[in-house]
């Protein structure tokens, strides 16, 4: 079974082998400017249009404009700032608003508020409504669309996997006669649903690459011929005029790679297997929890997407146990789920509060296996296992909050000091022979996971919520103040905080590892056998 199971896709992919190798050969053997006008720069300029003509045959751009770009958020800035432009001539004296769907990404009303400021427009920012399925409240579309100047939707939504009815959407735009522009963000939809722009009323559609196996930094922008158009860059005049700055050629090879990979259909599974995978994934999360609730509807969802909340149990929570199994998943978008807060999309689909603090998201993407899905099926129901094996509802709270009952300041010296990194371990240990090594994860984490090794050395899991009570560690331990511990848990935050309490307490030769597990070389741990839970308590002392 593979010892990681990345599931968070909708956050970003791995680069297919494919883009890798069309990157590289771009970098090593095509490096010229498409600009130049010698035989470097033809082969270069050759590329770049056999990218941009596989890339309007996969969204059926007709004979509208693919303009190459960063990656989706540049694509939003531009098509906002370029319909922003155009509304004083095209809609004035008349009452606009700029409209947006309540679930879209951050990006977009955020650029709206930014461009509206910064043009000196002062338009009225307004969000759609959406139910409790994730769809918009298309009766109050229909009342807001005769002074709306620019409409901004989703094709799928990146937290629940809700796929939005586009073409009920314009068929309301030609009911109303309505002259607003219409930006969609289809950084989800691609290749998870049929695109075909050239058919629709899109004015503009922004992608990302490195949703769908391309890297990072690459991503185009649909603009519909005719539509009005103001560069975010200019200066060189590449693309056409339309975004300037040298070409990120490696990158726009890479996606290529990937769009050809789309259009031939013999490298990612379809939708009718991923389905079947998602399917397997929800029947498994419905035996590990018994009272868990999906916060979207499966049939009207994307087939790799699936956003669920277990009552009693915090998305941090639930995360931290997932990840100690091996499984990477989400609380919601990357770009929030650092932030402690509960989800505004689940929010403005009018969720009840425990759902919105509790909801993960498991995605994975069009290269997923079999093997895949089989064994983090196996994992899932590992965490059933010793989530619903904890006795007590406090257990939970604990993981939740990071055991804040250690709370001791430091300074950014004193931490310095206390830290190791992963490298130096070795030679630490070899100067101190008898070092603890402390895992303060909570005792669920450690139970659903692998115990922590380096070498010989294996490591006693002292949660941090039970460090500073009595008999946590064995007195002898505890006998001298110059006794060696190195601590870890799975980011570094929570071993940090040990450190500084151990110190604070008067041990000299305390330690702990920085990025914690998530940053361990592979060649410094080992896996300790699983073995059913019969109990979870708060911490083991072997």
């Amino acid at each position: 079974m593979p010892t990681t199971l990345y599931l968070d896709s909708n956050a970003t992919t791995h680069v297919l082998s494919a883009a890798v190798h069309a990157a590289t050969q771009a970098m090593g053997e095509q490096f010229g400017n498409p600009s130049s006008s010698h035989s470097h720069g033809l082969v270069a300029k050759a590329l770049l249009e056999q990218t941009r003509a596989s890339a309007a045959k996969v969204i059926g751009a007709g004979d509208g404009h693919v303009v190459f770009n960063s990656g989706a958020t540049e694509g939003i800035q531009t098509a906002v700032l370029s319909a922003l432009r155009a509304i004083g001539p095209r809609l004035a004296g008349q009452a606009q608003l700029l409209l947006y769907g309540a679930t879209e990404h951050k990006a977009v009303p955020q650029a709206l508020e930014h461009w509206n400021s910064v043009l000196g427009l002062g338009l009225e920012l307004r969000a759609l409504p959406v139910d409790s399925r994730g769809q918009h409240n298309l009766q109050m579309l229909t009342a807001w669309l005769p002074q709306t100047a620019l409409l901004c939707t989703m094709a799928a939504n990146n937290e629940t996997g809700v796929v939005t009815n586009l073409t009920a959407i314009q068929r309301l735009l030609a009911q109303t006669e309505s002259q607003a522009l219409w930006l969609v963000d289809c950084v989800q939809a691609l290749g998870k649903v049929d695109l075909d722009l050239q058919h629709s009323r899109i004015d503009y559609a922004a992608f990302s690459g490195h949703k769908l196996y391309a890297p990072k930094g690459t991503g185009m922008l649909y603009v519909r011929r005719g539509a009005p158009f103001t560069p975010l860059m200019s200066g060189g005049g590449q693309e056409g005029g339309m975004r300037s700055g040298t070409e990120n050629m490696p990158g726009i090879a890479a996606l290529g790679a990937v769009l050809d990979a789309l259009r031939r259909g013999d490298t990612f599974a379809n939708h009718a297997t991923l389905r079947v995978y998602r399917d397997q994934l929800e029947e498994s999360l419905r035996r590990a929890f018994p009272a868990i609730v999906f916060n979207a509807p499966l049939d009207h969802s994307l087939p790799t997407t699936l956003n669920f909340s277990v009552h009693g149990i915090t998305s941090k929570a639930m995360l931290d146990v997932f990840d100690a199994a091996g499984l990477r998943v989400s609380a919601g978008s990357a770009c929030s789920s650092a932030k402690a807060a509960p989800s505004y999309v689940l929010e403005a689909m009018g969720l009840p509060a425990w759902r919105t603090m509790s909801a993960v998201r498991l995605s994975f993407g069009a290269l997923a296996s079999r093997q895949l899905v089989d064994a983090a099926c196996v994992a899932i129901a590992r965490c059933g296992q010793v989530l619903m094996a904890m006795p007590h509802k406090e257990e939970i709270d604990l993981l939740a909050t990071g055991a804040a009952v250690i709370d001791v300041p430091c300074n950014a010296q004193d931490s310095g000091a206390m830290t190791l990194q992963w490298s130096e371990l070795g030679a630490y240990l070899a100067t101190h022979p008898n070092t603890r090594l402390l895992d303060v994860r909570e005792a669920v984490e450690h139970h659903a996971g692998r115990g922590v090794r380096y070498g010989a050395l294996a490591a006693i899991n002292v949660p941090l919520s039970t460090l500073a009570l009595e008999a946590a560690l064995p007195a002898a331990w505890m006998e001298s103040k110059a006794a060696a511990f190195v601590l870890v848990c799975r980011s570094g935050k929570r071993s940090l905080k040990a450190a500084q309490w151990l110190r604070s307490e008067g041990y000299t030769q305390v330690h702990h590892l920085y990025g914690g597990l998530a940053l361990r070389p592979d060649c410094g741990t080992a896996a300790t056998s699983h073995s059913p839970p019969e109990k979870v308590t708060r911490y083991t002392s072997g």
